[in-house]
């Protein structure tokens, strides 16, 4: 008979950075029962065009399904909650948070008109949850969002710690410390493996606090005489209390801007948080403050197209605008992938005579993720017998698994998604199988697999422009003059213009076949196609999508 078995299995997170999926299975291997550990998105840049979010492949879990008992979700990060209610309706499970994680997860379903209030199981901080042969016991962490937990999984073999994200902020300044008391404790009763955020590992010292943020702003602040607007990761919480603050402090009204920022901030408050600040004002009231009086949080940190921040700087939102002289600060990072549109951001507030403060030149933001010495405490206190880097591109795991044998860790291992990893029985943890893998586009609101026809379709259109052309075939079997568009091919010059080449090439297809025989229609269209293509592609290089009607009247 098999023995019972420990699995750990990620799907999405593990050499890439976002799109977390953590699997975890206990029992013998033909009677295994699993449980998901978050289930988030990526988001995607412009190698797939029309497509927004990148969420992992669920289809084998999606296959035991009848064995999954819940989703335990961590925190409340898009890139680990953002795949959730796309996702759910094909596991229809539990799900386990704690309450403001809950609280927008509740958001979500209700956004897409799903109640999932008898499936989803508020679960206290510090709180325990017991899933068939596992007990879970959250453990409360800091991060740059309110209530992120680390996990104690603990089976009849043994116990693995999946710390989520963290870092170590002796001063918060809003939520708790890090619990450094019950991770000892953990690591006093044995830790077997501990699957660890890898995600700052080539940063030396320690992350920082949100206190000395705080303090740095303000100081920024406080000199400047015109406007001033922050934009920040919405779900930064405490980085919202502190320019909340800062408004108090200043003697500024604040003015939240952004569908993410009044959402965060509504579920923070239902949950007990941001109790005793000043009441923001809605932006249409904004308007009428003079400018060394009012203090704007807006959402679009990263440059995003839609994004308040590119609204507000291209004159397109409807309520706040900026003029010279104004300030505005990036609060944030820039999150690895978005260079590209910030950067245009950034440069289109300089030209507009503003003042812009990031963190290339100025202390204005401090990361969620551990650097090493936040990880150095870490091992101390966990102690475990192997470390599992997920959360990282490959160059930060591998790095992950070299810092671990230079802190003695007495094992570490270097995996992939997909890989299926027994943790328990052995020696150590070792790769025994794989699992199938992959990402699913998010294509308006239909998930479609990565090589879908849409996707193929909107990718060669982006790249190669598109060409229609309607052949019309009168009642006698004469062929009228073709109707010619075409979108985003490119021209040398007028006199020079492919269009008479496809209509003479077109007229002499045209007299080698049959128009009055319908059964050769087919053959008719795949020789237009392929003879147009061509000729555009000798004129231009571009090989465009071509559509091909034929019409008889």
């Amino acid at each position: 008979m098999s023995k019972e078995q420990l699995i750990f299995c990620p799907l999405g997170g593990s050499g890439e950075i976002g799109g977390n999926m953590n699997l975890y299975a206990y029992g013998k291997e033909d009677n295994q029962k699993w449980i998901i550990v978050d289930l988030g998105v990526s988001f995607a840049d412009d190698s797939v065009p029309g497509v927004d979010l990148i969420m992992p492949d669920a289809g084998f879990i999606i296959d035991k399904k009848d064995d999954l008992l819940g989703i335990v979700l961590t925190h409340a990060h898009e890139d680990h909650i953002g795949a959730v209610a796309h996702i759910w309706p094909n596991l229809r499970c539990k799900m386990y948070a704690t309450p403001f994680t809950a609280a927008l997860i509740l958001e979500k379903f209700k956004e897409k008109k799903i109640d999932i209030s008898s499936y989803l199981e508020v679960v206290p901080l510090n709180g325990k949850i017991n899933l068939g042969d596992f007990e879970i016991d959250f453990v409360t962490l800091t991060h740059s969002i309110l209530e992120p937990n680390g996990l104690s999984i603990k089976t009849p073999l043994g116990t693995v710690l999946h710390t989520g994200d963290w870092k170590i902020d002796s001063n918060p300044l809003i939520g708790s410390q890090i619990d450094e008391k019950k991770l000892k404790s953990i690591g006093e009763k044995g830790v077997s493996a501990m699957i660890c955020d890898s995600t700052n590992i080539f940063s030396p010292g320690r992350a920082g606090s949100e206190s000395d943020v705080r303090d740095s702003l303000l100081r920024i602040m406080e000199i400047k005489t015109k406007r001033i607007l922050v934009t920040s990761f919405a779900s930064n919480v405490a980085r919202m209390e502190t320019i909340f603050y800062c408004a108090k402090k200043l003697r500024r009204d604040i003015c939240l801007v952004g569908r993410s920022m009044q959402r965060i901030y509504k579920a923070a408050r239902k949950c007990g948080y941001l109790n005793g600040l000043i009441e923001p004002l809605e932006p249409k009231d904004a308007k009428r403050v003079p400018k060394n009086k009012i203090l704007y949080l807006a959402t679009g940190s990263q440059g995003e197209p839609m994004g308040a921040m590119n609204r507000i700087i291209n004159g397109a939102h409807p309520e706040v605008n900026l003029d010279d002289g104004d300030c505005v600060i990036f609060s944030s990072k820039i999150i690895p992938g978005n260079e590209k549109k910030l950067y245009h951001l950034q440069n289109m507030i300089v030209r507009n005579n503003m003042e812009m403060i990031s963190e290339e030149n100025a202390f204005v933001h401090v990361s969620g993720h551990p650097n090493r010495d936040d990880l150095k405490d870490m091992y101390n206190w966990v102690k475990p017998q192997c470390i599992i880097p997920v959360h990282g591109e490959y160059r930060h795991m591998a790095e992950h698994v070299t810092f671990a044998k230079e802190m003695q860790i007495p094992n570490s291992l270097l995996i992939e998604n997909g890989d299926i990893i027994q943790i328990l029985p052995g020696k150590k943890p070792e790769i025994i199988d794989k699992a199938p893998s992959g990402k699913i586009y998010l294509d308006g609101n239909i998930n479609v697999e990565t090589d879908s026809k849409s996707i193929k379709d909107r990718k060669n259109l982006s790249m190669n422009g598109y060409l229609e052309i309607t052949l019309i075939i009168s009642s006698g079997g004469n062929v009228k003059k073709p109707v010619i568009s075409y979108k985003g091919i490119p021209e040398s010059n007028e006199n020079d213009t492919f269009i008479f080449d496809i209509e003479d090439e077109i007229l002499n297809i045209c007299r080698t076949f049959s128009i009055d025989n319908k059964n050769q229609q087919q053959n008719l269209i795949e020789t237009l196609k392929q003879n147009c293509r061509r000729i555009v592609r000798e004129k231009t290089g571009k090989k465009p999508f071509t559509n091909i009607n034929i019409t008889r009247i």
